[in-house]
């Protein structure tokens, strides 16, 4: 059984025990440190503990800057492909092995006949798009889930992808036909975005660090927090 200082944690799978015994040590810190009253909510009282000994400093607009000037194709507006793809979903149950040799066989005959790419996707594709040969239309940047958004966005690269695009939803043969360039936006128009991006990034890295002391200082039964004694960073 799973505990924290001798406190029962209970979860279906792994994650959510974890994320039980996280809880539960910051629950108790926020009660060692008198902010658990009778009338205070749970929430509340862990939010109170995580600005007191969590606070992490607003980033700056030289930070800000900084990510900007090297993430400029995160701030596009417009960019548009053309583009089609043969997906092979991958469903419960589903050998993922062989799956993945029926798509690269696939892949293999596109590239030797690319005209019997709308073909194969009619008798092919688990997608609706294969009784349209494939075809997605015009797809924009941050539209589709991010594997396949990066593998459609991250080069000028126009024509039948060299190597399956592998997402959540199975393999993905793609060509892409035909791109439209957006335009670059303006620092003073993201700047906010940024901020938010990068204040929640650093809290991330700062709760995580955080739940690791606290577990170092802890007795934790059947659950790996990955326990640490150093402390938090100033």
């Amino acid at each position: 059984m799973a505990s924290v200082n001798g406190v029962p944690v209970h979860g279906d799978s792994p994650a959510e025990l974890r994320l039980a015994a996280v809880r539960e040590l910051l629950l108790q810190r926020a009660a060692q440190m008198q902010l658990l009253k009778d009338d205070t909510d749970i929430d509340e009282a862990i939010e109170r503990l995580l600005d007191l000994e969590a606070r992490t400093p607003e980033p700056t607009e030289a930070e800000c800057r900084r990510y900007y000037d090297t993430h400029r194709d995160d701030f596009r507006s417009g960019d548009l492909v053309a583009a089609r793809h043969i997906l092979f979903a991958l469903t419960p149950g589903t050998p993922v092995e062989a799956l993945r040799r029926k798509a690269e066989e696939t892949l293999a005959e596109v590239r030797a006949n690319p005209e019997r790419f709308e073909v194969l996707a009619q008798q092919l594709s688990n997608c609706p798009s294969g009784q349209q040969g494939g075809n997605l239309g015009q797809v924009t940047r941050g539209e589709c889930v991010p594997e396949f958004d990066h593998a459609l966005f991250e080069s000028n690269y126009t024509g039948l992808l060299p190597r399956l695009v592998n997402t959540r939803y199975g393999f993905h043969i793609v060509a892409v036909d035909r791109r439209i360039a957006g335009r670059q936006l303006p620092f003073p128009a993201v700047k906010a975005r940024i901020a938010e991006r990068l204040a929640l990034q650093v809290r991330a890295k700062a709760l995580a660090q955080y739940v690791r002391i606290l577990a170092g200082q802890a007795q934790i039964e059947g659950v790996d927090l990955e326990g640490a004694e150093t402390p938090l960073v100033q």
